[in-house]
């Protein structure tokens, strides 16, 4: 049975715990209100280029473009977005885990993988899995250039053939405590997601609408990376702030349960030393 220096020791080290847990949380609702900004703020460029993109596609008679071309599912490209910490619970694991289904559903085909975020990495790594390129570090200072890097060359591997089609599996941020697993293609891009749309009378293009659509539909890739990638630090935030709520009122409880039960030695040590004085002045 424990003695009061140990409980007292286990209290001291679940409260200095529960210090850390609760300063974290801190910390993530702080960095989760930037990040759902930067979501909201993203939202209309992306709106707008694709408004731009139907408008030119209802310009062009045929629309070509090498990533819009369908090929055989031969060799896919699969994008695993996670973080580079943890202690933001099953976050990582949700995502690497379905990464992992989707790779035994196309176990047929050839299936490189494209880590972006340290823990998926490692996952992979960890599985002797084929990694074709990672990406680690950049979710600390976030920025278009690494979307931007990234998107390139999936284009490139797109383009050469090296691949035949894409997909990005990451968390879609719904709320504080709710986070959507997704994995959704990302090339071939869909003719139909552009064709079929209304003229608009409100642009007016100095160049050939096919040459305008050909430069912005790379950057239409460039820009679901980036949507992706901020999808997945605010959920990462959010994520982390709820683990560090659970796990800082699971110290309250374990402190209180620790506390009582301290109370309960101290009483009986007291009751005991109190029988022995009775017992002793008796005889």
């Amino acid at each position: 049975m424990a003695n009061l220096l140990d409980i007292r020791r286990r209290i001291r080290s679940v409260k200095n715990t529960q210090q850390i847990t609760s300063a974290m949380k801190t910390v993530a609702a702080a960095k989760l209100r930037r990040a759902q900004e930067r979501v909201l703020a993203a939202r209309p460029y992306a709106n707008e280029l694709k408004t731009i993109l139907s408008d030119l596609s209802a310009r062009v008679e045929n629309l070509r473009h090498p990533l819009l071309e369908i090929r055989p599912e031969r060799k896919i490209l699969l994008v695993v977005v996670t973080s580079d910490r943890g202690l933001c619970g099953g976050f990582n694991t949700n995502i690497s885990r379905s990464a992992q289904d989707f790779m035994k559903a196309h176990r047929e085909q050839e299936l490189p993988l494209m880590t972006v975020g340290r823990k998926g990495r490692d996952y992979f790594k960890r599985r002797d899995a084929l990694i074709l390129e990672e990406h680690i570090g950049i979710f600390s200072q976030l920025d278009f250039k690494h979307s931007r890097a990234i998107g390139e060359r999936i284009v490139e591997l797109y383009s050469t053939a090296e691949i035949d089609s894409v997909y990005l599996a990451y968390n879609e941020f719904k709320s504080v405590i709710q986070q959507r697993l997704v994995i959704e293609p990302l090339l071939p891009l869909s003719p139909s997601e552009f064709e079929g749309k209304e003229k608009g009378g409100d642009y007016i293009y100095e160049q050939p609408s096919q040459a305008i659509f050909d430069r912005l539909l790379p950057q239409f890739v460039d820009n679901q990376v980036h949507r992706a990638l901020l999808e997945s630090v605010a959920s990462e935030h959010g994520a982390r702030m709820a683990a560090m709520d659970t796990a800082s009122r699971n110290a309250g409880e374990m402190i209180e349960a620790l506390t009582l039960n301290m109370n309960r030695i101290r009483q009986a040590a007291i009751t005991r030393e109190i029988i022995e004085v009775v017992s002793g002045a008796s005889v």
